[in-house]
């Protein structure tokens, strides 16, 4: 089945106003991510420009890049006017955006905030479709020494091995740990399972002079910070 095409003409656009050229006089950063797809495609068809069918793309999806960068080739091709090549050309576009922003994430940077952790986290899980359990290494700089996968699945206080915890903060010479999981659902209240881990840990760290800055719960678009919230 076939979305429906709203056609509105390009012909009706400035000049200035068309995707290329508006790139090149005006910059990237001043197109709409309807523009920058409508490049990306090269061209519409007799009754619908590239910018129309980019944007008739975006609105089945509510406008949301992470989503469109989930849609398969075959997705794609349901749209009146993407073909295999098409459809090709703007998975691997979003594809090498996701990768920079993976490269990002694993430089070592130093945590400021919690929206900070979440730059640096949400590449790694953010998008996942399943829990994964992470603990972010830091030194007494609050640089990043390691971000290291705990555990990955459904989130229960079995799946957290205190001792892994804190040996490899010692190996490390940590001063501080970050805890972080994904919410798959989208939902970020912290259930009684990240509160109960999350007390253990801190606890558990005192004890070897090894802090627990923060917990956040990452989701694809926002997070939460148990710190931020006064409740760590």
């Amino acid at each position: 089945m076939e979305y429906e095409n709203k056609s509105l003409s390009i012909k009706a656009w400035a000049e200035d106003d068309r995707p290329r050229e508006k790139l090149l006089l005006k910059g990237k950063s001043a197109l709409s991510d309807a523009e920058l797809i409508a490049i990306l495609i090269g061209s519409g068809s007799r009754n619908e420009s590239a910018v129309d069918l980019s944007k008739r793309i975006l609105n089945s999806i509510e406008n949301n890049l992470n989503t469109l960068g989930k849609l398969t080739v075959l997705d794609l091709q349901k749209f009146k006017g993407i073909g295999e090549v098409k459809a090709i050309s703007i998975i691997t576009a979003l594809e090498l955006g996701r990768r920079r922003r993976l490269e990002e994430a694993m430089e070592v940077p130093k945590i400021t905030s919690s929206k900070s952790v979440f730059e640096i986290m949400q590449p790694l899980i953010g998008e996942l479709q399943h829990e994964e359990f992470w603990i972010v290494y830091l030194n007494n700089s609050n640089k990043v020494l390691l971000k290291e996968q705990l555990s990955k699945g459904g989130l229960t206080g079995t799946l957290v091995d205190v001792r892994l915890v804190f040996k490899r903060a010692l190996d490390l010479f940590a001063t501080a740990i970050i805890l972080c999981h994904n919410h798959p659902s989208g939902k970020l209240q912290p259930s009684v399972a990240d509160k109960s881990i999350t007390s253990k840990l801190k606890l558990a760290g005192e004890t070897l002079d090894i802090k627990v800055l923060d917990h956040l719960i990452i989701t694809e678009n926002a997070y939460f910070s148990f710190a931020d919230e006064s409740i760590l």
